[in-house]
């Protein structure tokens, strides 16, 4: 049974996603402020958080931030606040995917299904069945994925990682100097209509650059094909 904890504090909206999703077979956790939250986040370990971005002690953009430092688990905000800059802030802080209040529960399911299927299970026709992917950087170190611990291993170290950069690094690792439409990729990360867009996208590269990239400003590994989208070139 997956595991979802809603936090919301909204005492009817959240009673009425944990109806929702318990009825639809989900183990569901709510917490009604930030502080709770957090610390159900930490022990019951869901297989995704739906989040509220205004809580009553911890703003959510803060709460994103503070599980990404130790967990990759999908976050999904649910705000009233529809401001593209809302959604850009949210996407930078580590979320996954924004739906804006009202919304339909058909939608929010559908949603939350495609999130935890693509965090916990392996995409056949982008992966070999082995269990880690390599491409050699630019100073024959390696950057791979760890399937089983979801994580991106850079220069030997480590990396945390959202759910849609892990995602795109594993479609980038797949294919090495292949040109990815930003279609493709959203396609990748949702797979079906959702929230994501080229800037949702462009924000994601940004932040995987500064994990893998020497340098950012001067990206080598993941490179802009103007126009079109991004490839990524170990060899360059």
């Amino acid at each position: 049974m997956y595991k979802v904890l809603i936090i919301e504090d909204d005492v009817m909206m959240n009673n009425m996603l944990s109806m929702y999703l318990t009825e639809e077979g989900y183990e569901v956790q709510q917490a009604f402020n930030g502080t709770t939250g957090l610390h159900t986040a930490s022990h019951f370990s869901p297989h995704i958080i739906l989040l509220d971005l205004i809580l009553p002690d911890i703003d959510g953009i803060s709460i994103c931030s503070e599980v990404r430092l130790t967990s990759n688990v999908p976050i999904m905000i649910l705000s009233m606040k529809s401001e593209v800059s809302e959604r850009v802030q949210a996407l930078k802080a580590g979320a996954d995917d924004y739906l804006c209040k009202p919304f339909s529960m058909h939608e929010l399911t559908a949603r939350v299904e495609a999130l935890i299927r693509r965090s916990i299970q392996t995409i056949d026709k982008l992966v070999n069945s082995s269990r880690m992917e390599v491409a050699v950087d630019e100073d024959t170190n390696a950057i791979r994925l760890d399937h089983e611990r979801r994580l991106l291993i850079v220069r030997e170290e480590p990396v945390e990682t959202t759910f849609s950069e892990y995602e795109i690094m594993r479609l980038f690792l797949s294919a090495p100097n292949k040109v990815f439409s930003r279609e493709e990729l959203i396609s990748t990360l949702r797979g079906f209509d959702s929230f994501v867009t080229d800037r949702s996208i462009d924000v994601h590269i940004v932040n995987l650059r500064k994990k893998i990239e020497k340098n950012p400003r001067e990206p080598k590994l993941i490179k802009t094909v103007w126009g079109f989208g991004y490839k990524y070139s170990p060899n360059a």
